[in-house]
């Protein structure tokens, strides 16, 4: 009798303990997880401030792809649902001026149109058959316009002449011609030639009209005059454009004449022009052409004939970006970004500055790099995107000084899963004693009393910022037991100008590898991290990275050099980037400064490398080309390293742009480390 006892007692035993393990395995945060994430974009309030219209994207797990479908909420919560959703994309959503109508663009009917929409009845109507993609869709004040921005190809270059083919003959494709400096666009490949104009239609249907000529880019965003008579928009239209990185003039364009004026004519940039609402104004960006690493933006105003131009942000060492003009007249929103947060602040005409909103964020699933947007009725009424360490972007408004979430997108699920907390660390470099601000993400159910493996992830730019916001690949990391950390180091955006500088002519170096080295130290000093068990990763400016700590230190058992540039006396005159980067990351052409590139090349250090190392990179990528990792892992091989190649077919730059590969990215990082855990 005993005995049957205590086998019934063992059972319910092993019945519990397996439901136990079951419950904890559900609330773990998988691959399959990051399919149903969404996250909300681009908000648009009505003009009253009574109604948000935005882009809700989500992954869809059958066709591998982030949907975007548009979607409204009023301003108290309530009523948020779908105004054009299913399948198909829909995107850019933009009221008309008396709030009756939206405009947008979407590719339901093969190719990416212009349609309007009546938001009383819901019923839509295809405004556009255009042969190629519209961009900056904008309604002019009158209501009657909407004007947008569109590549216009050109005849493509030809140098021989080829004879005539036999009828019926089947020759080998023609060559490709090309004499354009800028030829290249990663996501794009080799680029039809071509250019950006700009084209007006009517918004009650009509064909569309180019207004801009010229073998020239028009660029946006663009801004209608008052009285619905002109266009402002920002180009570069010196004859070495090409070649300048640095330049482009603020212009307006009459839409019935087209009469073209020039407004600025300096040294530097002066972009995103936007009239103020009489018209009187002009707002705008304005940056210097010094060629070096860092130049900050100002916002800037000016008559709209050109005259009396003022900065309005001298003392600002941030980015000002994205501003808009209150509707009085009298002051301008803008954002920027300080130590790793996204502010909307208010400055007036005397340049006195306010902070509005802050914790912009959300919109960078895969890693928490500083994202979101913001916008505002004519009412004031601030509405963004607002992300948090535990979510993606919802919606947010400013109800005066009170911040009020109106969506919860992922609440659904999240709130049913066990996600890694994030902390902050300060910390000083070895290298200097500069001060660096890092974060690190602890394991679901962390005990501090026991040992962690960690995870050194690198981010990109080198000239951007990670911040405390959500991110599905470190998620995914802590819920297999690792620690993450993640820092700003030198050369990171959001610390101002002289952070910025510390790191220019100097990527990579000592210098960072000191900033990411020494924050491995303090976590180590924490307590609960494994110091037999490191590892360290980093995608584009942070695989540079990677690649070149592992030439320094054989600290790591393993390394994850994603997408880097190993060999910067190569990459710097075949990627799409490189006029950029020889004019202001590097003291000049390569043939002329060879030492310096190639000690800014992991190339350069590869020799020293004793550490098992994964390549990756998007077989189309043309910011950081497949070329660069396949000579490292030749280099060591011969070396005799562990190393493994992993090619992503089809993709570019942004190898996790599908939600597949970002999971293939993380698994394949997890299980190379997971070969070399002690």
């Amino acid at each position: 009798m005993k005995a049957i006892i205590l086998s019934v007692a063992l059972a319910v035993v092993t019945s519990t303990t397996g439901a136990n393990a079951q419950s904890e395995n559900s609330r773990k945060f998988t691959a399959l997880d990051v399919f149903n994430l969404e996250y909300a974009t681009d908000p648009r309030p009505s003009t009253d401030g009574s109604e948000i219209v935005y882009v809700r994207r989500s992954n869809d797990i059958m066709t591998d792809r982030t949907r975007s479908n548009i979607w409204s909420v009023k301003a108290d919560g309530s009523e948020n649902r779908p105004l054009l959703s299913g399948r198909d994309n829909y995107s850019s959503p933009r009221w008309s001026p008396d709030g009756s109508k939206i405009a947008y663009t979407s590719a339901a009917e093969g190719s990416n149109q212009i349609y309007l929409r009546w938001h009383d009845s819901g019923q839509t109507a295809l405004l556009s058959n255009l042969t190629l993609s519209p961009g900056g869709l904008t309604w002019s004040p009158d209501g009657k316009w909407l004007a947008f921005t569109s590549r216009v190809p050109i005849k493509n270059p030809t140098l021989a002449k080829s004879p005539k083919k036999p009828k019926g003959a089947k020759w080998a494709e023609p060559m490709h011609i090309i004499d354009a400096v800028r030829y290249q666009r990663d996501g794009r490949g080799i680029l039809s030639p071509g250019y950006t104009q700009i084209f007006i239609i009517p918004s009650d249907g009509g064909t569309p009209r180019q207004i801009t000529r010229g073998n020239f880019n028009h660029g946006g965003p663009l801004s209608w005059s008052a009285d619905s008579s002109n266009i402002l928009f920002s180009s570069n239209q010196h004859a070495q454009w090409e070649l300048e990185t640095s330049e482009s003039d603020i212009y307006s364009i009459a839409i019935n004449d087209g009469t073209l004026k020039q407004i600025t004519d300096e040294p530097g940039s002066e972009r995103n022009p936007t009239y103020s609402p009489d018209g009187s104004m002009i707002a705008f960006s304005k940056q210097a052409n010094t060629p070096i690493m860092f130049k900050n933006t100002y916002l800037a105003v000016m008559n709209a004939d050109g005259t009396n131009e003022k900065i309005l942000t001298p003392d600002l060492d941030r980015p000002a970006s994205n501003a808009k003009w209150a509707s009085d007249n009298k002051s301008l929103y803008f954002q920027y970004d300080d130590r790793a947060v996204r502010k909307v602040a208010n400055v007036n005409l005397s340049g006195d500055i306010n902070i509005i909103a802050e914790g912009l964020s959300g919109t960078s699933l895969g890693r928490p790099y500083l994202s979101g947007g913001y916008n505002m009725s004519k009412n004031g009424l601030v509405t963004f995107t607002y992300g948090t360490t535990h979510r993606p972007a919802n919606i947010a408004i400013m109800d005066g000084d009170e911040m009020r979430v109106l969506t919860n997108l992922n609440d659904d699920f999240l709130s049913h899963k066990d996600l890694g907390e994030v902390h902050e660390i300060i910390y000083k470099s070895s290298h200097d004693g500069q001060e660096i601000q890092g974060w690190y993400l602890t394991p679901p159910n962390f005990d501090p009393s026991k040992k962690y493996p960690l995870i050194l992830e690198i981010h990109g730019g080198p000239g951007l910022a990670y911040g405390p916001g959500f991110s599905a690949e470190f998620q995914r990391f802590v819920a297999e037991g690792y620690v993450v950390f993640f820092d700003n180091h030198r050369g990171s955006s959001s610390y101002g100008e002289k952070f910025s500088m510390l790191l220019h002519n100097k990527y990579s170096s000592i210098d960072d590898f000191a900033d990411h080295n020494s924050g491995v130290d303090a976590m180590i000093d924490l307590g609960f991290i494994d110091e037999n068990n490191l590892f360290i990763t980093g995608g584009s400016a942070g695989g540079i990275a990677a690649a070149y700590a592992i030439g320094l230190t054989n600290r790591f058992n393993a390394a994850g050099v994603i997408k880097p540039i190993v060999n910067w006396l190569s990459k710097s005159l075949y990627a799409d980037s490189s006029i950029g980067q020889l004019h202001n990351q590097f003291p000049g052409y390569p043939w002329d400064n060879v030492e310096h590139f190639w000690k800014r090349s992991p190339m350069s250090l590869v020799g020293n490398v004793t550490t098992p190392t994964l390549l990756m990179t998007g077989e189309e990528d043309r910011r950081t080309p497949i070329p660069e990792i396949e000579q490292y892992y030749q280099a060591l091989k011969l070396l005799q390293v562990d190393t493994i190649m992993a090619r992503v077919p089809g993709s570019p730059h942004g190898i996790a742009g599908r939600p597949s590969r970002l999971n293939a990215k993380v698994d394949n990082i997890m299980a190379w480390f997971e070969r070399y855990k002690k």
